[in-house]
């Protein structure tokens, strides 16, 4: 006999949890693919809270997903900082030219306070009227930049790689101010309505950088801004490999991880068990490319590797499907989860 539906929210706790919910959650991240919903350009869509909001209500309704995602692009946070963000028609907004261009305007740098950003207001207005019409049916999905990866945008890589191991003391100085805005910036969408906030985290990713610079800063740094988080967060890597480092990621606070494509999910899995859940790991760049039964044959095999035993939901490997994938491929996903995601899941049954 089935058991009962449980609502998203529901079913996403008791993943968490790492017990088994009715079937595999599944978070389609979608952001830019609500301009297509509404028929306007990306760079309107984003103009206003109101066309956030909406998108991801009808998104939602339309792919019948776990979450809805108040994140608007990556850049919104270089954009707080004063950065300029450049719009494209089939991509989300980018970061321009960086701000810091060399070591000491650090210490000219001002903490931007959230109440006093229009781009980030207009974040937690998204929000807001989204917690208002879904209320406790499903969860909203904030995000942040963690302080040790928003700097690529703030003074671009190289700079930034120099900056870590040549100016100890202007590191240090720039993690301080981050750590402050990234902490204000999560508890201020909390306090808006979303239930968990994503902390994405790519240069601590080992694709990056190695384990022990990462012990020395990002997850040092990532331990004490998540303990000052008021809510549940989940890091992820951005499509960067996190395996290596899984046990460490778990002492950070975090709830559960974003997993990178190039990893064997029944090895994150193992590694995870009880202590992380998994979040991932469908290639959002070939979903582009995928048809039906291309979709259908990567969702059964992501559900047999990780779904049995709970603590996996099922997404994407980057935390932003790109623009190109086709409303038709998003269908045919939410319909493979449908089908093949319901517990109990034996192992190797579904493929």
């Amino acid at each position: 006999m089935a058991a009962p539906s449980m609502t998203s929210l529901q079913r996403v706790l008791t993943t968490l949890g790492h017990k088994e919910p009715d079937r595999v959650p599944f978070f389609l991240l979608l952001t830019m693919h609500g301009a297509m919903e509404l028929g306007v350009s990306i760079q309107e869509y984003f103009s206003k809270a109101e066309s956030v909001a909406l998108g991801q209500l009808l998104m939602r309704k339309k792919y019948r997903h776990d979450c809805l995602y108040s994140f608007f692009y990556a850049a919104v946070e270089f954009e707080a900082w004063g950065g300029n963000v450049i719009y494209v028609d089939d991509g989300p907004p980018n970061a321009g030219a960086p701000f810091i261009r060399k070591p000491d305007d650090i210490t000219r740098l001002t903490l931007p306070r959230v109440k006093d950003i229009p781009c980030l207001i207009k974040v937690l207005k998204a929000t807001q009227m989204i917690k208002e019409d879904i209320g406790e049916e499903a969860p909203i999905i904030g995000v942040v930049m963690s302080p040790f990866s928003l700097p690529v945008m703030q003074m671009g890589f190289f700079s930034y790689i120099d900056l870590i191991y040549e100016q100890p003391r202007l590191f240090e100085q720039l993690m301080k101010l981050n750590q402050e805005f990234c902490v204000e910036w999560a508890n201020a969408q909390l306090g808006a309505g979303a239930t968990a906030i994503c902390y994405f985290d790519p240069l601590s990713s080992p694709t990056n950088v190695p384990r022990e610079l990462y012990l020395k800063t990002g997850f040092a740094i990532a331990k004490s801004t998540i303990s000052r988080i008021k809510g549940p967060t989940a890091t992820h890597m951005a499509s960067g490999r996190c395996l290596p480092i899984a046990e460490d990621l778990a002492l950070t606070g975090t709830t559960a991880i974003g997993v990178s494509e190039l990893e064997d999910l029944e090895d994150i899995k193992n590694k995870c068990r009880g202590r992380l859940a998994v979040i991932g790991n469908l290639n959002g760049i070939e979903m582009a490319r995928w048809d039906t039964a291309q979709t259908e044959s990567a969702v059964k095999k992501a559900i047999t590797k990780a779904g049995p035993g709970g603590g996996f939901i099922l997404s994407d490997n980057h935390g932003e499907i790109p623009w190109q994938v086709h409303e038709d491929v998003l269908m045919a996903l939410s319909e493979a989860v449908e089908t093949y995601g319901r517990y109990p899941i034996v192992p190797g049954e579904t493929v």
